[in-house]
C-alpha cells in the first residue's frame, strides 16, 4: 500500500453472482487531491465506493483509507454524501445537522455555530425550525451536504453529487466542493455526467465494466487526446473559407452551428496554423478544442458500446 495516501486500493475485486462489478481496481488518491471517478452507470463506481467506505467488502484485494485498513477505523475523519439521499425527514434542519455534528464528535460549543454557518453558505438560512420532509429536493441536498462536511472532515467522498439537481444548485453544490478541497480536504466524486467532472477535477479515473480504463490528471489527459481540432468563426459571416483547405497545416474544414471545425494534419503546429488563419480570413473566434472526456472515453471502449452510452455520459438519462 501506498504510504500517506489518502486512499489506497490494490488488486480490489467484488463479485456478485455471475457479475464482477469491480475487476482488479489499483487506484491510489494521494492527500488533498481532487479526483473524480467516472463511467456510465453500472461501471462499478458506487460499488467501488461502498468498498472503501466498508460497506461492502472486496473479494479480494487491499484497501487502505487515511493510513488504516478500513474507513471504520476512520469514520470521524471521512465525510461521505451516499448515492441514495437520505435524511430523517421528520427532524428538523437545525436538530438533523446538530445530530450528525454530534455523531462526528464534534465539540458541543462548535455544533450550533457550524450549523448556522452551514446553512448560510448553502442560502438555507431561516429553515432551521422546518422539519426536512418540508424542504424540496434541492434544498435536502444541500442539507445532506453539510451534514457531510459538518464535521470538517480530511476525506469527502460524493457519490453522484450532482444527480437530479437544477442548473442552478448543481452549481452551488460545485462551488462547495471547491471550498471544502481548498480547506485542505480530499475529495472523491463519481458521476456518470461528465462534463461534471470536467467542471472540478484536477485527476480522473475512468471505469468501465469494472476496470480502470484510465487514470491520468486532466490536463494530461488533454494532451494526450489532443483531438488537433482548431473552432473558427469568421468576423464576416460571409468570408470565403474555402481556400482553408489548401494551407498545409489544415487537413479538412467543417462547417458547424457555430462556425467551422479546422481539423490539422499530424504533426503540425496548432500555433503556427492558428497564426496563418487569423492572417487569412478575420476571426470572431479562434481557438484550439479541448477533448471532452465523453469523447475520451468513447475512444478508449470504442465499439457498439459507444453508441450505447454517448447519451448517458452527456447527461441525457436518468
Amino acid at each position: 500500500m501506498t504510504t500517506g495516501a489518502a486512499l489506497s486500493l490494490h488488486g480490489v475485486t467484488k463479485t456478485f453472482g455471475d457479475m464482477k462489478a469491480v475487476d482488479r481496481l489499483d487506484l491510489t488518491v494521494p492527500r488533498g487531491a481532487l479526483y473524480g471517478v467516472i463511467g456510465p452507470n453500472g461501471a462499478g463506481k458506487t460499488t467501488t465506493i461502498r468498498i472503501i467506505m466498508s460497506i461492502l467488502f472486496a473479494d479480494v484485494g487491499q484497501v487502505s483509507v487515511l493510513g488504516r485498513a478500513s474507513a471504520l477505523d476512520a469514520k470521524n475523519r471521512i465525510g461521505y454524501l451516499p448515492e441514495e439521499r437520505g435524511v430523517y425527514r421528520k427532524m428538523r434542519v437545525a436538530a438533523f445537522l446538530s445530530y450528525m455534528a454530534r455523531l462526528k464528535d464534534v465539540a458541543e460549543r462548535d455544533v450550533a455555530p457550524r450549523v448556522a454557518r452551514g446553512l448560510e453558505r448553502v442560502g438555507l438560512a431561516g429553515t432551521e425550525r422546518k422539519r426536512c420532509e418540508e424542504l424540496s429536493k434541492g434544498m435536502l441536498q444541500k442539507v445532506q451536504f453539510l451534514a457531510a462536511i459538518i464535521h470538517e472532515p480530511d476525506l469527502l467522498i460524493l457519490d453522484e453529487p450532482f444527480s437530479g439537481l437544477d442548473p442552478v444548485s448543481a452549481r452551488q453544490l460545485r462551488d462547495l466542493v471547491l471550498e471544502e478541497h481548498r480547506r485542505g480536504a480530499t475529495i472523491l466524486f463519481s458521476t456518470h455526467v461528465m462534463p461534471h467532472a470536467e467542471e472540478i477535477c484536477e485527476h480522473v479515473v475512468m471505469i468501465h465494466r469494472g476496470r480502470k480504463v484510465l487514470d491520468e490528471p486532466l490536463g494530461a489527459i488533454r494532451r494526450q487526446f489532443d483531438p488537433r481540432t482548431i473552432l473558427f468563426e469568421p468576423f464576416d459571416p460571409a468570408a470565403d473559407v474555402a481556400s482553408l483547405p489548401r494551407y498545409p497545416d489544415v487537413e479538412r474544414v467543417e462547417a458547424t452551428s457555430g462556425g467551422y471545425e479546422i481539423a490539422l494534419r499530424p504533426g503540425s503546429d496548432p500555433a503556427t496554423a492558428m497564426q496563418r488563419i487569423a492572417a487569412a480570413i478575420a476571426p470572431a473566434r479562434l481557438e484550439l478544442s479541448r477533448p471532452r472526456l465523453e469523447d475520451v472515453f468513447l475512444r478508449i471502449v470504442g465499439g457498439d458500446t459507444a453508441a450505447c452510452v454517448r447519451d448517458e455520459l452527456r447527461g441525457e438519462v436518468a
